[in-house]
């Protein structure tokens, strides 16, 4: 089974990215599903049902969010009604929503959990921990193929997150802080690891902010508005081959991709 995961969408240029992306990636990858954080799609903040909408249109199976999940009002009630748009799954009982699901293509199932981490982050959510390994041990009655995004800030957390779900899962992928890490590996029960995916949008920018508005505020600490940068734009993603029998992952491969959107 083969994965494409792509870091967190940023505004329309990391929409328009993914856009062109998606054609390239599915002739050198030939992927059986693609997924997507698009929790900072709609101008950095949140994601609204029409840019969903047009992510499932551009063949994405999955889109996971996180700490920006509710930004745009409108989500509270549309993620009831469709499956395919995924909240932390260690929110509170009753949050609408799933945090899971389990997609099917090319004759393969591949379950897709979202988790949200707990250090430096807001707001709080339950044990991502416990949480996970209580829902992996049911989604493995349906498929050995689990595929976790975990949204979260420390380094630390990131990894021992991914070693303690190691040999549940085929994959644990970090996303949140948009700099894509280089220590993409397979851990020794089998699972992908990589703290960071990185992110969608103009790489000539702080994360995705023009840089001079972000330099201000951390020079003078007055309120400044950050404004989406537009230079440079790049998909990053990852590749993961998953054997479909044992759910263990056999390759692992860092995804940047350049482009021109003139």
């Amino acid at each position: 089974m083969k994965v494409v995961f792509f870091g967190d969408v940023v505004g329309e240029v990391g929409r328009e990215a993914l856009r062109l992306s998606i054609p390239k990636i599915r002739s050198f990858y030939q992927p059986d599903f693609i997924l997507a954080n698009g929790e900072n799609a709609a101008g950095g903040n949140g994601i609204t049902p029409k840019i969903t909408y047009e992510f499932l249109r551009l063949g994405i199976d999955v889109i996971t969010l996180g700490d920006h999940a509710w930004d745009q009002k409108e989500i509270i009630s549309f993620i009831q009604d469709e499956p395919r748009l995924l909240r932390p799954i260690n929110y509170p009982p009753g949050t609408p929503g799933e945090g899971y699901i389990i997609v099917k293509g090319n004759g393969k199932k591949l379950a897709v959990v979202c988790a949200m981490g707990r250090t430096f982050m807001l707001p709080q959510t339950e044990n991502p921990f416990l949480i996970c390994k209580k829902i992996v041990t049911e989604l493995k009655k349906e498929t050995p193929c689990i595929f976790v995004d975990f949204h979260a800030e420390a380094t630390s957390e990131k990894i021992a997150f991914g070693r303690y779900l190691d040999g549940e899962v085929s994959a644990v992928v970090g996303t949140h802080t948009h700099v894509q890490t280089a220590d993409e590996t397979i851990f020794p029960g089998g699972t992908a690891y990589i703290t960071d995916v990185g992110f969608c949008g103009a790489h000539n920018s702080v994360i995705g902010r023009e840089i001079a508005p972000i330099i201000h505020r951390y020079t003078t600490l007055l309120p400044t508005k950050f404004i989406l940068a537009t230079e440079n734009p790049r998909t990053d993603g990852i590749f993961v081959e998953i054997d479909e029998e044992s759910g263990k992952a056999k390759k692992i491969e860092r995804i940047q991709l350049s482009l021109s959107l003139s």
